[in-house]
């Protein structure tokens, strides 16, 4: 698994299908801007509203366009664990270089659930499996004593913490570190990378990065670095945007964003709708701040 930055890509779409060549010239962009990773399939990019035949493509256009030179994560969560394990079988075969599973939403499982759910995705595959914790969307929080009986797998790679619980994530470190230093632990929040690194984790997993890649990414390695006046100038300069990117949910702003950079349409599958005008206007006030 990578350290530093890996983006949550947004998914391209022209006229209801899903867009290869600007998803390609995207990609390009993300990995010319110095970032570690790309994510595919994520909430970023809108995988609840993609077809199974989508997703094929998706993952091979990924996979193709990166030809080795930034490992692919593909996400292959779901709340049934059942499609989690053959959607991250399929991930596998279609040359991924690991899975990014998300904490099983709506139906709430125990945190023995949560163990035996994980255990069921990694024992199936033979790639490395990031654990991805959202308790604000899936309404279910990954303790971090689960986590730490999940880091015996071998194949339990990391996760990406986005409980926005900084002690939750602070303890998380301390424990896990200590019995598996290699297990990475990835911010899934941008305006809390630059602390969570700080803190002694591995970088983020970036809605930012799809804008700013080439700033972002050098945060994250200033942080890792330890050169802490450089990555907090550099957070500083880059929070104002971190929040603009959620005034609405997560991907109608960046999608929007990353529209006005040239990179794909606006177009955003129902049930998300376009960014509002109001809020487009502060996305552009947002934009020329920072040259773009």
């Amino acid at each position: 698994m990578f350290r530093g930055t890996g983006t949550a890509l947004v998914t391209p779409f022209a006229e209801g299908r899903f867009d290869e060549e600007s998803f390609r010239r995207f990609i390009e962009f993300q990995i010319e801007g110095g970032v570690e990773a790309l994510i595919v399939l994520g909430t970023t990019g809108e995988a609840p509203s993609v077809s199974e035949e989508e997703r094929t493509e998706i993952i091979s256009c990924a996979v193709a366009t990166a030809a080795g030179r930034v490992p692919v994560i593909v996400g292959t969560g779901s709340n049934s664990t059942n499609h989690a394990v053959s959607s991250s079988l399929m991930a596998q075969e279609l040359g991924a270089n690991g899975v990014l599973v998300v904490t099983p939403y709506y139906n709430k499982p125990t945190q023995e659930g949560l163990y035996r759910h994980f255990r069921e995705v990694a024992k199936a595959i033979s790639i490395p499996m990031v654990i991805y914790n959202v308790p604000g969307r899936t309404g279910c929080n990954i303790h971090p004593d689960t986590v730490l009986r999940l880091a015996d797998l071998e194949n339990v790679a990391g996760i990406k913490e986005a409980s926005g619980d900084m002690a939750q994530v602070d303890d998380l470190i301390r424990r896990v570190k200590k019995v598996r230093p290699e297990f990475k632990v990835y911010s899934g929040n941008d305006d809390q990378a630059f602390h969570l690194v700080c803190s002694g984790g591995d970088g983020v997993i970036s809605v930012l990065s799809n804008v700013v890649p080439r700033e972002t990414s050098t945060m994250i390695r200033s942080a890792l670095d330890e050169d802490l006046p450089a990555a907090r100038k550099a957070h500083m300069k880059l929070f104002p945007m971190m929040k603009g990117l959620f005034v609405e949910t997560n991907p109608i702003p960046v999608k929007c964003a990353v529209a006005r950079l040239g990179y794909c349409s606006q177009e955003i599958r129902l049930p998300l709708v376009p960014l509002s005008e109001k809020a487009k206007d502060g996305l552009d006030c947002l934009m020329d701040e920072l040259g773009l």
